[in-house]
């Protein structure tokens, strides 16, 4: 398993980057980091209190921006472009703890022309609590580098 490279890291000055769910600089974000496992993408996370929706359990809106964010990471790391999610259907089976850690993983399911569909799951203490499959809409990386800003997304060594 390899960590992804944040290539956004050093340019908030020029680019504007805030993301909500990756930009480690932003004091309300999740500050999600990405490894490469094979032909999925992983993340590891850990909810704090400031994240529940019920009494000890994660919001289902945060669940559904990790499992959207790794997937966007993934599509990023393996195609070297930018996408846009265009269907996210998150099925929730088990209440998810705050204050325990998360693996969110994705996965590619199928390509249909420039409509990536991939499979995410959400698991905590070894046991799957949400899935999601989400469509993407992929850009051409001319686009992606010229109006979306894109950057190689590279592992480190």
């Amino acid at each position: 398993m390899k960590k992804i490279i944040n290539p956004y890291v050093g340019t908030s000055e020029g680019l504007g980057y805030n993301c909500f769910a990756c930009a480690p600089h932003n004091p309300c974000g999740l500050k999600m980091e990405f490894y490469e496992d094979g032909e999925e993408v992983v993340s590891f996370w850990t909810p704090d209190k400031n994240y529940q929706g019920w009494l000890n359990t994660l919001h289902g809106g945060i669940q559904a921006t990790l499992m959207d964010e790794t997937g966007g990471w993934l599509i990023s790391r393996k195609f070297q472009t930018s996408a846009m999610t265009t269907n996210l259907n998150v099925k929730y089976k088990k209440p998810v703890p705050v204050e325990q850690p998360l693996e969110i993983r994705a996965r590619l399911k199928e390509v249909k022309r420039s409509f990536l569909i991939l499979e995410i799951t959400l698991s905590a203490n070894g046991e799957v609590c949400s899935v999601a499959e989400a469509t993407y809409y992929k850009f051409s990386k001319e686009m992606a580098e010229k109006e979306f800003h894109f950057l190689p997304y590279e592992v480190e060594e």
